[in-house]
């Protein structure tokens, strides 16, 4: 008996099966299939067109110089070489820009979170006061400005002018990344935990160091590559704000740097453009490593933090 009823289930397993797959066939008709391979022939097209320019970097900077000016190298390295990596680097002022946009960045990063954080949490709370009057202001600024002139007046008039300070606290907070913050708090913070605060006596600093920052460390990893990425691109400051060499950031030496072709006669200009297209992809693979280095360790609460921080 046992035999007979454990081939009846067998039986009836496979009945299942077949009825699933049939299922599943109606389920997917040919149009679906079609629909897939069209999206998947689309999404491959996409991926070749964002990984191209980046591998093209790569094999350019590695690549003869005189190969990469007449157009030979598209797909596989010209003549191997790394003399670019290694003018690059024998040059001193790469590494002390390289030291100061480190400082930079780190430092204005930690200076920029400090006040995004708070800033968007004191607005996720109704009871702030004039909290509606505080948004309108910050909206306002998103979309008017004073105008460059009167920022350098207003700088000139803090002492900011000339002062590499102004690349490390310029620009201290983003309006969009406030709001954002916001969002997140608004959206995450549960108000049964801040009420159980409230009753065992905990004050708004407690509660914010104790309960709101370990639940906020999405947003916070956001804001992190946000602000970093835009201190580690910064070079315009340098020029605006009249700053000494010693102190020019990484991106502006190699800005610098790829202005080399300044005139000249024949094999003079020849050699800057040699010169100018190796240090032009080698720059561009310095300058974005720490970056993609960056990026790999904050990335699992990336998409959190952008999402559920994100205007809806």
């Amino acid at each position: 008996m046992n035999m007979k009823n454990q081939q009846v289930m067998n039986n009836q397993d496979i009945l299942d099966l077949k009825a699933q797959k049939k299922a599943n066939k109606i389920k997917n008709p040919k149009t679906d299939i079609v629909y897939f391979v069209i999206c998947g022939l689309i999404l491959f097209l996409l991926a070749v067109i964002i990984i191209y320019p980046l591998y093209y970097i790569i094999i350019a900077s590695i690549s003869d110089p005189d190969a990469v000016m007449t157009g030979e190298v598209w797909l596989y390295p010209i003549k191997l070489t790394f003399s670019g990596y290694g003018q690059l680097f024998k040059n001193s002022d790469i590494w002390r820009s390289y030291g100061n946009t480190i400082l930079y960045t780190v430092l204005g990063t930690v200076f920029n979170v400090v006040l995004t954080i708070p800033a968007g949490w004191a607005l996720s709370r109704e009871y702030l006061p004039f909290r509606k009057l505080i948004m309108v202001l910050l909206i306002i600024t998103m979309f008017f400005g004073g105008g460059l002139v009167p920022y350098i007046i207003l700088c000139r008039s803090l002492g900011l002018y000339q002062n590499p300070l102004i690349l490390i606290i310029g620009g201290g907070v983003s309006v969009y990344n406030v709001f954002m913050c916001k969002s997140f708090f608004t959206s995450n913070v549960p108000k049964e935990v801040l009420e159980a605060a409230e009753i065992d006596g905990a004050g708004e600093i407690r509660t914010f160091f104790d309960l709101v920052l370990p639940l906020a460390k999405s947003i916070i990893s956001v804001m992190v590559l946000f602000y970093a990425v835009g201190h580690w691109n910064n070079y315009i400051d340098a020029y605006i704000f009249n700053i000494d060499q010693e102190f020019y950031p990484l991106q502006t030496v190699l800005n610098e740097l790829l202005s080399v072709t300044k005139g000249g006669e024949g094999d003079v200009v020849l050699e800057q453009m040699r010169a100018a297209t190796q240090i032009k992809f080698t720059s561009i693979i310095v300058a974005t490593v720490p970056i993609l280095i960056l990026y790999p360790m904050i990335e699992k609460h990336f998409g959190q933090g952008v999402l559920v921080g994100s205007f809806k």
